[in-house]
């Protein structure tokens, strides 16, 4: 793994910074209080997010209310992208999980959660928050913790580191599996059912005896039960039918009485219609009669229309506009007589005028005696043919008022006649209709009585078929077979409860043999166990020690070459011992060994750090399956000196690490940062830390 770049805003001292590294040696240089550390404190809560404390106050600038890291690392060919963020809320600062993002080439395939971003980076890297700050991390003035802490504290820690506690856990677990098992295995030793089990087993085979034996009687008790439950459903079905035919003839009684009332009614009935029919044939015969009668004058008046030369068949309404025309017939000839009349009065006037006097009567001139003759004799003969009209108007309108008279009073005779005749066909057409439909009612009821004496009949012979002496004979019957399926299923029942509580005795004693059985298996099972727990604590107590043997003649090995590297031609020989507890001890060339603590500043700075990285490389090698790929070191030359030659050494020493994929170290030295490949200055400005990349 190998940081790309790292770019922070608003982190501690940081306003706004992008960092680019490189493989090799990276130095971050400056003067205290510059934000050096500030960037290996951000790289970890990039990976990780956790806080150092217990709050970020550390991390979010002061004034700022978010913050933010991104960082591009490569690892196995593939650049990853990680950003976290921070923001403040209230007095209290917290991470902020929507801006938490895992990318892999631009995909996302992490966010929003810490857990799920901290599973796919150590699925990736094999890293971890605790391998990470007590292995990669070497943070200031924790570089010489390992060397002064007590033996039994520094085992312990690197046991835990190493893996190898867990091998204690085990062995401190299987204790305790171990005395359970001891305690369960007592008690199964003392269980009653495991003691006597073949007690047990006795009192169960007996019990199985007795349950084969009812199960015996019990299907002697069903065939009985069987043959009696046969016999009660004869008994009953027998009793049913006959309770049925009862119940049949007391219906039957019932529609025998219905029907001779039914029978009677009818009677009734054809009596009344017999009556009613002779009336209505005496009222129709009345009633013919009667039009009879009104059709003859009817036909009487008919023929008075026909003998003055009139349509006899002519209707009321037709009849009367002849009349209103032969009025209007005889006012006309009155008028033309009267008018006759006057002209033969007029006419006489001039003739008597013309006799007396010589004049005319219209000019009144003066007449000659041919003239006034031939005047005369024409006047008489108009007169006289007026007396011949009037004679004619008078027969005329005499032959008009006869006429008028016959055809009015065959009027008046013919209306009210016709409606009397017409009402008369009508209800001699209801009578008739009313007559037939009683006619009918007459023969179906003839037809229904004979059909209900046929039915009584039927009904009687049916009635007369039914014996009650036989009902109650086999209602005894039946009552008899009842009482023995009663017995019978009594005793069945008796003995399916005997069988129910031997079959639950048989359940009780068939689990107790069960378990005391599985008791026994689990109990020689148990001590089984408890041989092979044995055999593993054993084992785990040998092999930690073997192990633990192992991890210090490699971590000897290790610190000894970095050592050597660090200390080179000019300085003394320090050769390095570890004991089991992972204690170094220096010995010099002379032979004299010294205790860390007897030793200098600078020696025991050099010792440290090539102790830290031969621990880093066993433990990355043992946890991860590969050594230490990235080293992270804040202030690192504490206790060295430039005179003489150390701090140099020491960089020499980091430069040459090239097993280290990527080193990042922080320092104010500028000797420590000439041996870097890539040297980061770092500067402050008006309160904001600044970088510049020199080399």
């Amino acid at each position: 793994m190998r940081v790309k770049s790292l770019h922070l805003e608003n982190i501690r001292s940081h306003s706004e910074t992008t960092i680019p590294f490189v493989n090799g040696f990276n130095c971050l240089v400056g003067g205290l209080g510059r934000g050096k550390s500030s960037v290996l404190y951000a790289i970890d809560f990039v990976l990780f997010g956790d806080p150092l404390s217990r709050s970020y106050e550390y991390l979010l600038r002061e004034g700022a209310d978010v913050g933010k890291v991104t960082a591009i690392f490569v690892h196995g060919g593939k650049t990853y992208t990680l950003q976290r963020a921070l923001r403040r809320h209230g007095k209290g600062v917290s991470q902020d999980m929507e801006q938490l993002k895992f990318c892999e080439n631009d995909k996302l395939i992490a966010g929003e959660k810490n857990e799920a971003v901290a599973e796919q980076l150590k699925a990736l890297t094999g890293l971890d928050k605790n391998l990470f700050r007590e292995v990669v991390w070497v943070r200031q003035e924790h570089l010489k913790e390992l060397l002064d802490v007590t033996p039994r504290q520094r085992q312990t820690k690197l046991d835990q580191l190493f893996g190898l506690s867990d091998y204690e856990v085990a062995w401190s677990v299987l204790a305790q599996f171990q005395r359970d098992y001891k305690v369960e295995k007592g008690v199964y030793e003392r269980d009653v059912d495991v003691v006597g089990v073949d007690k047990l087993q006795g009192q169960y085979n007996e019990a199985a005896e007795e349950f084969s034996m009812i199960e015996n009687q019990l299907r002697d008790l069903g065939e009985k039960l069987t043959q009696a439950e046969s016999a009660l459903r004869g008994a009953t079905s027998r009793l049913e039918g006959l309770e049925e035919l009862r119940k049949q003839t007391e219906e039957l009684r019932g529609m025998e009485i219905q029907l001779q009332t039914n029978i009677a009614n009818i009677e009734d009935t054809s009596a009344r219609l017999v009556d009613e029919n002779e009336t209505k044939k005496v009222l129709i015969h009345d009633l013919e009669e009667r039009l009879k009668m009104m059709e003859t004058q009817q036909k009487s008046n008919r023929n008075k229309l026909r003998e003055v030369g009139l349509n006899s068949n002519q209707t009321i309404e037709e009849l009367r506009r002849y009349l209103f025309t032969v009025e209007d017939q005889m006012k006309s000839m009155a008028g033309e007589q009267e008018a006759t009349k006057r002209e033969m009065e007029t006419s006489q006037n001039r003739i008597s005028s013309l006799i007396t006097e010589n004049k005319c009567p219209l000019c009144l001139q003066d007449l000659t005696g041919d003239y006034k003759k031939g005047l005369l004799e024409r006047l008489q003969e108009e007169n006289l043919e007026r007396e011949k009209r009037l004679s004619e108007l008078q027969k005329n309108l005499d032959e008009l008022e006869s006429l008028h008279s016959t055809v009015n009073i065959v009027v008046s005779n013919l209306q009210p006649l016709i409606p009397r005749i017409e009402e008369t066909k009508e209800r001699i057409a209801e009578e008739q209709q009313f007559l037939a439909k009683r006619s009918a009612e007459f023969e179906n009821a003839q037809q229904q009585e004979k059909r209900l004496r046929s039915q009584l009949t039927a009904t009687s012979a049916e009635i007369a078929k039914f014996d009650v002496t036989e009902l109650e004979s086999a209602r005894k019957l039946r009552d008899a077979a009842f009482e023995h399926y009663s017995a019978a299923k009594s005793s069945l029942e008796m003995m399916e409860r005997r069988k129910r509580d031997i079959a639950l005795r048989i359940d009780d004693l068939k689990e107790r043999l069960d378990n005391a059985q599985q008791k026994i298996e689990r109990m020689e099972k148990i001590g089984k166990l408890l041989e092979v727990i044995d055999s593993i604590r054993g084992a785990y107590r040998s092999i930690q020690p073997k192990l633990r043997s192992e991890f210090v003649t490699y971590l000897e090995r290790t610190v000894q070459q970095v050592l050597d590297g660090l200390v080179g031609d000019a300085g003394p020989v320090l050769i390095v011992k570890i004991d089991e507890t992972y204690t170094p001890f220096v010995s010099s060339e002379e032979g004299y060994e010294r205790e860390v603590s007897n030793l200098s500043g600078g020696e025991r700075t050099l010792l440290a750090f090539a102790y830290r990285i031969g621990l880093g490389q066993l433990i990355m090698q043992s946890r991860t399956g590969h050594g230490l790929y990235m080293l992270l070191l804040d202030e690192p030359t504490e206790s060295l000196g430039r005179e003489d030659g150390s701090v140099d050494r020491l960089a020499e020493a980091v430069s040459r690490l090239k097993a280290i994929e990527q080193i990042i170290a922080v320092t104010h030295s500028e000797a420590f940062a000439e041996k870097a490949e890539r040297v980061i200055r770092v500067e402050k400005e008006v309160g904001a830390s600044r970088v510049f990349v020199e080399k």
